[in-house]
């Protein structure tokens, strides 16, 4: 399972990139600090995935930790990312594919 979810943390990084919704610049202190889910009152939700979620999953990955097994990612990009252009269809893909994964039993 470990193996499969780098993997599937690598393609959600790579479809930001294609997406152009990549970034070089991390968030502030403050806004990492947000308690809302998604941080969605102090960054966008690429970031967050970028800056948040995947360095959690990776930490929680390498410390051997037990990890979210109730996740819905997926419902929150579509409506963030609604009216987008093609370009987002794999981000939306690859988030799918990371809900799927932590959701089993």
């Amino acid at each position: 399972m470990s193996q499969h979810l780098s993997l599937l943390l690598a393609d959600i990084m790579q479809a930001l990139k294609q997406a152009g919704l990549y970034s070089q610049q991390p968030p502030s202190p403050q806004a990492m600090a947000s308690s809302m889910p998604f941080c969605c009152d102090s960054m966008p939700l690429e970031q967050w995935l970028q800056f948040v979620l995947i360095p959690r999953l990776q930490t929680m990955l390498a410390a051997g930790q037990p990890l979210p097994n109730k996740v819905a990612i997926l419902p929150m990009a579509e409506q963030v990312y609604a009216g987008r252009d093609e370009k987002i269809q794999p981000l939306l893909a690859a988030i799918t594919r990371l809900d799927l994964c932590l959701n089993k039993p």
